[in-house]
């Protein structure tokens, strides 16, 4: 079921991970962004859309991993977007000859038969260093940024004052580091995305995060905040105190905390191969815990 969020923008959650589809309206139909992530729920959410009167015109996957860049044949065939490292990164997996087994391997094993793979992954990538979205609705600002994924971007709703975030800003996960690329300090690249975000906070009312509750009012800067000091906590060697990975955890997200776990290590293991190396403290990255295939943000990459 859609959620108004502001008069144009609103949001379908999916259940197993509390995935955010958000649509924006235009005039003369929808911006329908990483929808997800199941079968029935992309058909449900095709339905609702044909009740509001909200033809698809354009679409647009924040990022690679596999739950923002999904489809279904009843949403249309309108133009979907990413940024150009985005759409590269998902030209690259798909051109592997196994690439569905790839994905299926990825994918939780609850809902393993249940996500299309057809439509997956066909993102066409705006030009480098696009600051706009091209579509017939209102003005949508692309912000890029080096945090949690190649070609992760974030969307400002300029005139409903909402930024969509993708896996950014969660109050269910904790930051995701992005341990997989060569040549970079994932804790320092999620901090620069948190700065990239933070420079247009004064012109937000509304976060939408890929995962969890939508943030409002001074809830914007609390989750930015929440999750500055999570990186700095892990940076520094010392046990973060946040809600996501506390003892009131929801039931059903205590894996949350592995995910935590294993970047706490890749993070240790970094800085001691840095103090090794002469070279000093490093900030880190995180291990294969940071992807959980079994029950959530697994990659597709």
């Amino acid at each position: 079921m859609l959620q108004r969020v502001t008069d144009d923008v609103l949001v379908h959650q999916s259940e197993l991970l509390r995935n955010n589809t958000v649509v924006v309206r235009g005039p003369s139909g929808v911006l329908l962004v990483d929808p997800g992530v199941t079968d029935t729920e992309l058909r449900e959410l095709a339905q609702d859309l044909r009740e509001l009167g909200g033809r698809v015109t354009a679409g647009f996957a924040t990022h690679p991993d596999w739950d923002h860049v999904l489809w279904h044949p009843d949403l249309g065939d309108a133009p979907r977007f990413g940024t150009a490292r985005c759409a590269s990164s998902l030209r690259e997996l798909r051109a592997q000859p196994d690439w569905r087994t790839r994905v299926r391997e990825g994918l939780p094993p609850e809902i393993v038969d249940e996500v299309p793979l057809e439509p997956f992954g066909l993102v066409t990538g705006l030009p480098q260093g696009a600051i706009e979205l091209p579509w017939e609705g209102p003005a949508v600002r692309v912000l890029e940024h080096p945090a949690h994924s190649p070609g992760h971007a974030a969307l400002l709703v300029v005139a409903s004052r909402v930024l969509v975030v993708g896996d950014m800003l969660s109050d269910v996960f904790v930051p995701m580091l992005d341990e997989a690329r060569e040549g970079s300090d994932p804790v320092e690249d999620h901090l620069a995305g948190l700065r990239v975000l933070e420079s247009v906070a004064d012109d937000v009312d509304v976060v939408v995060p890929g995962h969890g509750s939508v943030a409002r009012g001074p809830q914007v800067r609390a989750r930015i905040d929440l999750d500055r000091a999570y990186l700095h906590a892990l940076r520094e060697g010392l046990e973060p105190d946040d809600p996501r990975i506390g003892p009131d955890v929801p039931a059903g997200w205590e894996w949350v905390r592995d995910i935590h776990t294993g970047q706490a290590r890749g993070v240790a293991q970094r800085r001691a191969a840095a103090g090794s190396a002469g070279e000093g403290p490093a900030a880190g990255e995180g291990s294969a815990a940071a992807e959980r295939p079994a029950a959530g943000e697994a990659s597709a990459r």
